[in-house]
């Protein structure tokens, strides 16, 4: 009866373990404990102690996965790779740090994201791969300077030393990046990368064959290792001052420090040896249990014999072992289940990226493409608009002029249309940047509309522009992307309304301190829009109707051109319209503003009117054109020569150096792309020469939102082809008048 007793407690008690054992899996991990686990792997593989490292790295992935934590799912994997390149398996590291990368980007992780970048270089550096590995570290660092994050600057400027170390070409540049290195790592407590920082600073050293400093450099990384038990970095900072020592002929000192090497080399070994007797006496242990029971089953079997325990004894045990053998049964089909999910999800994971990676090609494969057939386009379309110009300019007949005209609105209709393309590839790749600068956003509204002028008036539209005159003066914002947005909306405006009117008017909301707050509203009496199409028409190539598209013509991609650019600048447009009564398009922007609240409210009136440009001063004047195309330089050379310009013509950059060596020219007009040398390797030449005269590109190029390149190079301005001649002549005539008036 006794022993009945017993074995029914025993029966509670494992239920009852079970039960607890259930509650305790089912707490909830807090970030905390995950973040602390993560920086204990990390400590770990400084240490080198690689069994530990894993067993807390399985135990955070745990943790986040039930949590459903990607960032530091993604984390987990990221360290796991660094534990794979710290033991020299790069394949196993790169597959880990993929999977990282992937998750991270789904999260938008960028901090993760920057930390597996610094790591990804690592790896390639190991692997010889320095060009791929220093983009990912210049991908880190944007990142880091966005966040001012002084102390991982400092890593990422330290493994580029390591890179250019790595690199027989670079060897050289090493020493200045570790300077830098060290400037941003002066207040840092990350004794392992301080320790890293003075390893590579004495290989530096070494290199330029300053030993001394090398020695010290070395010590002081010896130093750091030793005080955090970084075991790798002791051992190869005893190997570095093996070979410093033998270099400076101290083969005495170079033995001391190579038989030291070798002892941390064996304990790294007698670690891992430890390791394994700990596992085989783990086994042994569980032996001597086993062999524990056994004898306790062989007691209880002569105990029951001697107390002749019943019947009902028997069943209870041969239940409870049935009810185990379940239980048992139960956890390792749970396991295999598992696996195979695991195994599955893994497979999937990596066809995911897989695609995930091909459409990222596809896009990129599309930008290049549109970028390249642009030029393309361009290039003809400039010979149509150029010689269509010189045409009407030559007293054709109505008839003729009717068909000219005609041609004319086709080859700008055809620009309107491919830059328009261009703008939304750039928005949907992600390439546009918002540009902070000063700006008048007055004369910016009263530009724009002095270049819709013209269109306003073929349509009989006149055009009321209020602007709130507490505005302050100076707005740092993207003046580029206003104007954008403007000439969209109003070019919207002007084409749907006819013999009507158009109000723009922009208001200040709110100011608080530096910040403005205005609201835009574009207002006209045209057309208008049903209310089940105000929707649709912000997307791509869309249109209010077929019939509209008919009449007025277009691409529909204006309106969504706006809509991505007020989204990039955190705005949202607003549509109000009524079909036959014309619409209203609103939406609200903040700047920056460096004024005072008060302020002299009184301004000049905004003239839309624009002065007609005089093209007298072209009269006379020595212009070089250079340009590779025949037909593009008869055209801009007839259109020159018809305003009395005395024109040469160079086929290449080379010839336009030696003629602007030999001959004096007023202006120069630059091609960007021709054969040999180009437009802006032919500029920076001839500005080592001649400083003032002005240069303007006069190109077919698809130009960015950032036109620096073109002006640190020595460009004055850019004409893009095909342009207007009015842009055009008025660009020549500015330079000409500005350097009439310095001469």
């Amino acid at each position: 009866m006794k022993n009945l007793k017993f074995i029914i407690l025993l029966f509670c008690c494992f239920i009852t373990f079970g039960f607890q054992e259930s509650n305790i899996d089912k707490t909830e991990p807090k970030p905390e404990q995950i973040r602390e686990l993560l920086a204990r792997a990390e400590s770990s593989i400084d240490m080198m102690e690689f069994d530990k490292a894993q067993e807390q790295l399985n135990k955070s992935l745990d943790y986040a996965k039930q949590i459903d934590h990607k960032p530091y799912v993604a984390l987990t994997s990221g360290i796991l790779a660094r534990m794979f390149q710290v033991r020299h398996e790069y394949d196993k590291a790169i597959t880990e740090l993929e999977r990282a990368i992937s998750i991270q980007r789904e999260a938008e992780d960028e901090a993760g994201l920057a930390y597996s970048y610094v790591l990804y270089s690592k790896i390639l550096n190991s692997k010889g791969d320095y060009d791929r590995a220093l983009k990912y570290l210049d991908l880190a660092k944007k990142y880091y300077e966005s966040e001012g994050d002084l102390e991982q600057l400092g890593l990422v400027s330290l493994n580029k030393a390591v890179l250019y170390l790595n690199n027989e070409e670079t060897k050289d540049r090493a020493l200045s990046e570790l300077k830098n290195a060290e400037i941003y790592l002066e207040n840092s407590e990350n004794t392992y990368e301080l320790s890293r920082l003075h390893y590579f600073l004495a290989r530096a050293f070494e290199h330029e064959g300053n030993y001394e400093k090398a020695e010290n450099s070395a010590l002081k990384s010896l130093e750091l290792a030793k005080e955090g038990n970084y075991t790798g970095m002791t051992m190869y900072s005893y190997g570095l001052l093996s070979g410093i020592a033998e270099k400076r002929r101290d083969l005495a000192g170079s033995l001391n420090y190579l038989q030291k090497m070798n002892e941390v080399r064996e304990y790294v070994f007698n670690i891992n040896k430890e390791a394994l007797l700990t596992e085989a006496n783990d086994r042994k242990g569980v032996d001597a249990l086993k062999s524990t029971l056994d004898e306790l089953t062989v007691q209880n079997a002569e105990q029951e014999k001697t107390l002749k325990v019943n019947k009902l004894t028997t069943i209870l045990s041969v239940a409870l072992i049935t009810i185990l053998s379940l239980l048992t049964l139960s956890l390792y089909k749970n396991n295999n289940l598992r696996a195979r999910a695991n195994e599955l999800l893994q497979k999937k994971n990596s066809e995911l990226i897989l695609a995930k990676e091909n459409a990222e090609k596809a896009s990129l494969a599309k930008a290049q493409f549109l970028t390249t057939i642009t030029h393309e386009l361009r290039t003809p379309l400039y010979a149509v608009t150029g010689l269509t110009h010189l045409l009407l300019e030559e007293s054709p007949t109505e008839s003729q002029k009717e068909h000219l005209n005609s041609l004319k609105f086709s080859g700008e209709y055809l620009l309107s249309l491919i830059n328009n393309i261009l703008d939304l590839n750039k928005l949907e790749a992600n390439k546009v940047e918002i540009v902070k600068t000063d700006f008048d956003l007055e004369k910016r509204m009263s530009d724009v509309l002095i270049a819709l002028k013209n269109s306003a008036d073929e349509r009989n539209t006149k055009i009321h522009f209020d602007f709130d005159q507490n505005i302050p003066k100076n707005l740092v914002g993207d003046p580029l992307k206003i104007s954008q947005i403007l000439i969209n909306l109003l070019g919207n405006s002007i084409k749907f309304t006819e013999d009507g009117d158009i109000w723009i008017s922009v208001k200040q909301v709110r100011r608080k301190e530096k910040m403005v707050s205005l609201f835009f509203e574009i207002k006209d009496n045209g057309e208008g829009i049903g209310k089940e199409k105000q929707k649709a028409i912000f997307e791509n190539f869309t249109q209010g109707s077929t019939q509209i598209n008919r009449k007025f013509g277009g691409t529909g991609l204006g309106l969504s051109i706006v809509k991505n650019l007020l989204s990039l600048l955190n705005s949202e447009i607003e549509l109000e319209s009524e079909l036959g009564k014309g619409s209203k398009f609103t939406f609200e922007l903040n700047f920056e503003s460096h004024e005072a609240d008060t302020k002299d409210t009184t301004v000049a009136p905004i003239k839309i009117d624009e002065k007609p440009i005089s093209n007298e001063i072209m009269e006379d004047k020595h212009i070089l054109v250079v340009e590779d195309n025949k037909i593009n330089q008869m055209i801009t050379r007839k259109i020159l020569e018809k305003n009395k310009v005395i024109c040469d013509v160079a086929d290449n950059g080379s010839i336009a150096i030696e003629k602007v060596q030999n001959n004096h020219f007023d202006l120069i007009l630059m091609d960007i792309h021709m054969p040999g040398i180009s437009g802006i390797e032919a500029t920076i030449e001839i500005r080592k020469f001649d400083s003032e005269i002005p240069i303007i590109a006069l190109t077919a190029v698809t130009l960015d939102d950032n036109l620096d390149e073109f002006y640190l190079n020595g460009f004055n301005d850019i004409i893009p082809k095909p342009y207007k001649t009015e842009e055009f002549f008025h660009k020549i005539n500015k330079y000409l008048a500005a350097r009439e008036t310095t001469v």
